[in-house]
């Protein structure tokens, strides 16, 4: 053998390890290669296992973190630093909540590199006011905890109302997260208000055409992926700076259908699955697919974001009922709470 051929040899000898390496990437670590992977918990052993980028919350997931005996610690916080302030009855109460998701959220920033999501009272969904109010005291909160705005997304609900309080605060350099989001109506005016980024609910988009239809779908057909892929489209197609992030998954086959969308945010059960297999996965979403795309823009004021909120009534349906669902627990966190106090 020549010299030259020895040493070609030699080097497809060495390259050999760095080939298996990646081949042997599991799907979670290739998913991160062009997806921004973001923990759907408040459990922090959760986010330490899976090192995302980004966490998001809301009442349920903080309710049940807080009834974790190992986080009774920032219950018992919350409720003795407000106790100090001598506010009493549901004013006391409603500090010591606010307390709670903001020492959740410092906790969480300790663990991850990016932002926290931090959901407002479901219960000012229909008041663009109080929304605004409530970003603006999470905000100062987080300061008090040395915690930059930068590192915060403000959840909002995608009803027109929050889609109005995120533009101001946005114009604020308070980031916003729009979130139960099930339209392109929806994710459209969340664009146009320049929202940082938007949530669409891929699994309970799902549940909703299995329970009206009686089918069942394969992941490339699902409908909660078809809504991304079409809102993912539309903002690339048109320039929209806001990100896309699905959420709410029922199965990993629907997260990777979804590969390459802006960010992903994922439960904890979902993580693991994605980690424990090193099949190759492909990447579904490019800008580029948009280019070619037939969507057509749409004009969006007040009269036409009802009209076709009302004439899809999954949307509708499942906007409403997420708001119950989240105001529903945080009702039970607060009771949860109150028995404390």
């Amino acid at each position: 053998m020549t010299n030259s051929g020895s040493k070609n040899l030699m080097s497809t000898v060495a390259e050999m390890p760095a080939i298996k390496s990646a081949v042997g990437l599991t799907q979670l670590e290739q998913l991160k290669e062009f997806t921004t992977v973001v923990a759907d918990s408040g459990d922090f052993a959760t986010l330490r296992q899976y090192a995302p980028r980004d966490a998001t919350t809301n009442p349920s997931l903080i309710l049940k973190a807080a009834q974790m005996p190992e986080y009774r610690w920032l219950v018992d916080k919350a409720i003795a630093d407000n106790r100090k302030s001598g506010a009493s009855g549901q004013a006391l109460l409603s500090r010591v909540v606010d307390d709670l998701l903001i020492l959740f959220g410092v906790e969480i920033l300790k663990i991850i590199p990016g932002r926290v999501s931090t959901e407002t009272d479901a219960n000012f969904s229909f008041d663009r006011d109080a929304l605004v109010n409530k970003a603006r005291r999470f905000i100062e909160l987080y300061a008090r905890q040395g915690v930059g705005r930068e590192r915060i997304l403000i959840k909002i609900a995608s009803t027109w109302e929050g889609i109005r309080a995120a533009e101001i605060l946005q114009r604020e350099g308070i980031n916003c997260n729009m979130t139960l989001l099930f339209s392109l109506a929806q994710a459209v005016a969340c664009a146009e208000a320049k929202a940082t980024l938007v949530s669409p609910f891929v699994g309970r988009i799902l549940d909703w055409f299995k329970k009206n239809t009686g089918k069942e779908f394969a992941p490339a057909d699902d409908p909660g992926v078809l809504s991304v892929r079409e809102i993912y489209t539309y903002y690339k197609k048109f320039g929209h700076e806001t990100e896309v992030m699905g959420a709410s998954f029922r199965n990993k086959g629907e997260i990777l259908e979804l590969a390459g969308c802006d960010l992903l945010t994922i439960s904890p059960q979902l993580l693991g699955e994605l980690k424990s297999d090193t099949a190759p996965i492909e990447r579904k979403l490019r800008p580029a697919m948009a280019k070619d795309s037939k969507i057509e823009r749409l004009q969006i004021d007040e009269v036409k974001f009802r009209w076709l909120l009302n004439e899809n009534a999954m949307a509708t349906e499942k906007t409403a009922e997420g708001i119950r669902l989240f105001n529903a627990d945080a009702v039970k966190l607060g009771q949860f709470i109150s028995a404390r106090l």
